[in-house]
């Protein structure tokens, strides 16, 4: 049977590369508010950049550029698009069963579904993160700063974090999320640029912010988020930030990573596999100690898919493999030119979705479900 990583998101390059455009210093630009201005409807939505697809139930739901939310009733032959009220750049995407959804991307947007995708509302943008992180982090200094006993290095950290989330709430909601992740119904996490980490335990009517107490003084960005199916939650990021929580995300500990360039992706297969810039590929069987494994390729690695024994590789410029730890890795099927940023399989096909949309294509032979 072949499965799906519970990774949720894509590659922060890809992304920062593929949407420079949508920064323009026209006026034009200068007024146009993404946040309030909805998705527009487009025939040619399959044909746009995407950047994460996943299951809710037996739908099909992928996200992208604008705003796009792309759903399919029929295992990928047929889509069509839902009504989003805004057109930010969406990065990822996760469901909890067949109804409540998520979805994250630029300017601090979140968004939720109720009813498998159909209607989603906007939950949290970028200036109410900003203010919020003002409020909790004048709520903590003060805290420390009555207390005779508190630590000094805390409170210089409390006091840089809240002049940081000051600077920002003067900025605007600039920041990207690149990943999410629910427990359940009630508890999840979305994380993104410049180190930033937010928890909510109401289905995400209210938000903590959590970045300040990484181990993460840089405040690297926060590529991606994977649930073992131990209980532990590992982060991915970037110039080899990688992180752990062994109590569902109240502490986390930095790992010893095994290279000093971005992490865009884990996945849980006979161990961890780590991956990132430049083909750069790792497994673990616990998450302690890396060997670092002949990926067959020098391109980015966005996602990685398991199917079977074996493991998928997919990535910027096409790149598409298929191997595992032992016989290394080789080419699936003809590559293309345009950069993949998420896949599934369905209907005994590989579903990929990337720079040119979304494409289909079949599995060698026995590897199909």
């Amino acid at each position: 049977m072949l499965q799906v990583s519970s990774l949720r998101g894509g590659c922060f390059g890809l992304l920062l590369g593929l949407t420079a455009g949508l920064a323009s210093g026209s006026p034009a630009a200068a007024t146009f508010d993404r946040l309030q201005e909805p998705a527009l409807i487009s025939g040619r939505a399959t044909e746009a950049l995407l950047l994460d697809i996943v299951r809710a139930g037996e739908r099909l739901v992928t996200v992208g550029e604008q705003g796009t939310v792309l759903l399919s009733d029929d295992r990928g032959r047929n889509w069509r698009q839902a009504r989003v009220p805004v057109s930010t750049l969406l990065t990822a995407v996760a469901f909890v069963d067949a109804d409540l959804g998520w979805a994250v991307g630029h300017d601090g947007t979140v968004l939720h579904t109720r009813d498998g995708g159909e209607n989603w509302t906007l939950q949290l943008e970028g200036d109410a993160i900003n203010r919020s992180r003002v409020e909790q982090l004048e709520r903590e200094l003060e805290a420390l700063q009555q207390r005779a006993t508190a630590d000094s290095t805390l409170l210089e950290d409390v006091e840089f974090a809240l002049e940081d989330a000051r600077y920002a709430l003067e900025e605007g909601p600039s920041t990207p999320l690149l990943d999410v992740w629910f427990r359940n119904a009630r508890e999840g996490f979305v994380l993104g640029a410049y180190g930033q980490l937010l928890h909510t335990r109401d289905g995400g009517q209210s938000w903590r912010s959590l970045g300040h107490r990484l181990p993460n003084p840089d405040r690297f960005h926060l590529n991606a988020l994977l649930a073992t199916s131990g209980g532990d939650l590992y982060i991915a990021g970037e110039a080899g930030l990688l992180l752990r929580s062994r109590d569902g995300g109240e502490r986390w500990e930095a790992l010893a990573s095994p290279y000093e360039g971005s992490w865009f992706a884990l996945v849980e297969h006979q161990g961890l596999y780590l991956m990132g810039l430049r083909g750069h590929l790792y497994h673990s069987a616990a998450g302690d100690d890396w060997a670092p494994v002949d990926s067959g390729t020098r391109a980015t690695l966005s996602q990685g898919l398991v199917a079977g024994e074996r493991l998928i590789l997919l990535g910027q410029g096409g790149a598409l493999l298929i191997g595992d730890s032992v016989r290394g890795f080789e080419p699936l099927g003809g590559r293309g030119r345009q950069s993949l940023s998420a896949g599934l399989v369905t209907d005994q096909r590989l579903l990929l979705v990337g720079e040119s949309g979304i494409r289909r294509q079949p599995l060698p032979e026995g590897l199909a479900p």
